[in-house]
């Protein structure tokens, strides 16, 4: 039988986790704080959205202790996310390549835990012995730090790392300037670097540009939690009126969602599948050319935002405030159930009123959302 590893690390933290914190805590004393800051620590365990989320933060960290350098302890599902942003060094994998261990052999002035509710991540940042320690105070987590902030469902994540990096900055006596914590999400922060790009799906997207009068729409169907999927045949009906109306239509996302893309490409004549064939960098090039992205509370949605595309987005289950994104460039469809939202820190239960939170938006709602923003191309 196949062992969950995520679900598995989420029972030790909850089981042993407390008790692991109080025992390193006692034990260890942290470093004095050096004159001069030269190596931060940012640990980021989890799925894709909070390590995009993440890289507004990286960027206004860098900004302030510009001579320090950047390393990220990660994982391999979210570890590609860290590729888009030039201002880290380097990233470890904890779960792999013994990279937890090659992470603690340095040696950290600032480590900064964004892991949002469990205890293993800030027990590795109390272990660094780093003289600032940052992270925010959920529960026991709060015993690894000096510096302890709260976490609010309300906040849309990317102001959560901000008030992280604020208060990290505010603890070593460094004034941040308000404007410098201002987010816009109609504008692009994730840095794609084209020279990564193979030529072969750089002829692809100039080939979608040229061939539909109107550019082509991204659509990607697929979620890792079941309650955020909207169904391969509504998104064909969507591919199939925006393909009508002059648009190309390119499908993406990983190879576990090859049944909703098998609907959609076969249903809708002249879809273009990408589905299980790009890298993070090749999702983000492909976005960044594309007038649209239609799709549901995902990775893929946030990588979308970050490389500057206009969006509709599908949200029932998911917390719309902490993870929808604002601004005059993207409109979210949310029905707002009275048992919605049901996620809570990772969490999503198993919805007992079959999904309706999404079975009840219609296609027609998201073609209208999509003209709307496609204005002027069509």
């Amino acid at each position: 039988m196949k062992i969950n590893k995520i679900k598995l690390l989420k029972t030790i933290d909850a089981i042993a986790g407390p008790a692991a914190l109080k025992l390193i805590t006692s034990l260890k004393k942290p470093r004095p704080l050096p004159e001069n800051l030269s190596s931060i620590l940012i640990i980021r365990p989890g799925g894709i959205g909070d390590a995009v989320h993440l890289l507004p933060s990286i960027g206004l960290l860098k900004r302030y202790i510009p001579d320090a350098s950047v390393h990220v302890l990660a994982e391999r599902r979210n570890a590609g996310v860290f590729s888009l942003c030039t201002d880290i060094e380097e990233v470890f994998l904890y779960d792999k390549n013994k990279g937890l261990f090659k992470c603690l052999k340095n040696r950290y002035d600032i480590v900064i835990d964004t892991e949002q509710w469990h205890r293993l991540s800030a027990s590795v940042t109390y272990l660094t012995g780093a003289p600032v320690r940052a992270g925010f105070g959920t529960n026991e987590r709060k015993r690894a730090f000096n510096v302890a902030v709260q976490y609010s469902h309300d906040d849309y994540e990317v102001y959560s790392f901000f008030n992280l990096i604020k208060a990290t900055l505010g603890f070593l006596n460094v004034e941040l300037k308000e404007d410098d914590i201002q987010f816009s999400p109609d504008g692009a922060f994730i840095e794609v670097n084209e020279s990564e790009i193979s030529s072969w799906l750089k002829d692809r997207v100039s080939e979608l540009k040229s061939r539909y009068k109107g550019g082509y729409v991204v659509i990607s169907p697929g979620a890792t939690v079941r309650e955020r999927r909207w169904g391969g045949k509504r998104y064909a009906e969507v591919a199939q009126e925006l393909i009508n109306k002059g648009f190309g239509v390119l499908v993406v996302g990983a190879e576990v969602d090859r049944e909703d893309a098998d609907i959609i490409v076969s249903s809708a004549q002249g879809a273009f599948d990408l589905t299980g064939k790009t890298s993070l960098m090749d999702l983000a090039y492909i976005l960044k050319k594309a007038r649209l992205f239609i799709g549901p509370d995902s990775g893929v949605l946030h990588i979308a935002v970050g490389a500057g595309a206009p969006t509709v987005s599908l949200f029932g289950s998911g917390i719309a405030k902490k993870w929808a994104p604002g601004g005059k460039k993207h409109i979210v469809i949310n029905k707002n159930l009275p048992c919605s939202p049901c996620t809570r820190f990772g969490y999503t239960p198993k919805c007992p009123y079959g999904i309706r939170c999404l079975k009840e938006i219609s296609s027609q709602e998201v073609l209208e959302a999509a003209f709307k923003l496609l204005k002027g191309y069509i």
